[in-house]
């Protein structure tokens, strides 16, 4: 059993693993001999250099080549290779939800995030402009391919690197694939290009893109980005004020995909998967037990909030440093929002009373900041302990304004 455990836990891909073990066996007596048993498997980089040189041929040949980073970049140790890669070569890099600051964003290779919740910025000038897709360790899931739109791969190259072989055919079929390890690999190809003196290539599409005015909402989109201005502000102001070393766990992922420029130095959790409500506050309070000196914040909205809210007595406890930022507006903003676009307004069940989220936080001893306007948002960066105290930050957001994108076709 725990030879299987550490295969799961400790393989070349590795996952979670719950071992449970009887009450009555706990309190037995063991022989630690035992632990000699237990096979703890190797993580050897696996190289295919006999592909590099395709993979270097089809980027020599492409003149618009976009890198789609995807987690598996981070995984692997990847992303100043990465960004050094794209900085030498000129070529754009956007990345999947989990990998945002493989390349810091904001930056001008910088295409933002990849995603049907995204602010569209990244698929625009890939359906407008690719003419060759390079996969680094992105699994492109429903998220990433906005449903598998035929429109991202139609009529250009595609390259994919990963280090799980099952992943390389899994969703599409490839020009080049190459199974290995992502750092290594890039490295391999970053010195076969160097070595040719290859050109940069010219970036005319991507000034003509970034020059070019957003297309307007549809009929069934009910906010523009004013509606969100405190949120943008405060995604603005953390990445201004936190540039490197904070870990941000966000169970909503909507705002930070469009709103929060990651650094190549900061580390984003997005809630991703089956994006289970109430994730971020634990996972930030085991983040923070051994990352002592990183500020640390949790993102929610208050349906999610008011699933684990009772764990920020946990952070009180044992004196953990954590920012809750709590997005209140009274409802839970998917259902709702879905409601609207697809079922002709008819809200059930969506829509709740909350609590006093100040006496709330007055309860745990912790402080409260509520930002309704420009200046409390100001006055909470100003004088909140962003870094070594627990604070409770609510931002409150009009239940009428949903993000600009469609869950389903």
């Amino acid at each position: 059993m725990l030879n299987q455990a550490t295969q799961a836990l400790l393989g070349r891909e590795p996952g979670p693993v719950l071992l449970s073990i009887p009450y009555n066996v706990q309190k037995e007596a063991v022989d630690d001999s035992v632990l000699e048993q237990i096979h703890f498997p190797r993580k050897a980089a696996i190289r295919n250099t006999a592909s590099v040189a395709e993979l270097a041929a089809l980027i020599r040949d492409a003149q618009t080549p976009v890198i789609v980073a995807g987690h598996g970049c981070i995984r692997a140790g990847g992303r100043d290779v990465v960004a050094a890669f794209a900085e030498r070569f000129n070529i754009p890099v956007t990345t999947s939800l989990k990998a945002k600051g493989v390349v810091a964003e904001g930056t001008p290779l910088s295409l933002g995030c990849l995603g049907v919740t995204s602010n569209g910025d990244a698929y625009r000038y890939l359906v407008e402009h690719a003419d060759l897709l390079i996969f680094l360790g992105a699994g492109f899931n429903e998220r990433t391919s906005y449903l598998w739109d035929a429109k991202l791969l139609a009529d250009r190259k595609i390259a994919r690197i990963d280090r799980d072989p099952a992943q390389l055919g899994r969703v599409f079929q490839p020009d080049v694939a190459i199974c290995g390890d992502i750092r290594a690999v890039m490295e391999d190809v970053f010195a076969t290009l160097d070595e040719d003196g290859m050109a940069p290539k010219a970036l005319d599409r991507l000034d003509t893109h970034r020059a070019a005015v957003m297309p307007s909402a549809n009929d069934r989109e009910t906010a523009g980005p004013e509606a969100f201005h405190l949120i943008q502000r405060f995604f603005s102001g953390l990445a201004q004020r936190f540039p490197h070393n904070a870990l941000v766990f966000d169970d909503n992922i909507v705002f930070a995909q469009s709103y929060f420029d990651v650094s190549d130095r900061n580390h984003y959790f997005p809630n991703s998967g089956i994006s289970s409500l109430g994730h971020a506050i634990p996972a930030a309070i085991g983040a923070r037990c051994f990352a002592k000196d990183s500020p640390t914040f949790a993102i929610l909205g208050d349906g999610g909030f008011q699933m684990c809210c009772m764990e920020m007595m946990t952070a009180v406890n044992y004196g953990i440093p954590l920012n809750v930022v709590l997005i209140n507006n009274a409802t839970l903003s998917l259902i709702r929002k879905n409601q609207f676009q697809l079922y002709g307004e008819r809200y059930i069940d969506c829509d709740f009373t909350n609590p006093d989220f100040g006496l709330l936080a007055q309860s745990f001893g912790v402080a409260h900041y509520r930002v309704e306007t420009d200046t409390d948002l100001d006055a909470m960066f100003a004088n909140a302990d962003l870094t070594g105290a627990i604070n409770l930050i609510e931002i409150l957001l009009d239940k009428h304004a949903f993000p600009r994108y469609l869950s389903a076709r």
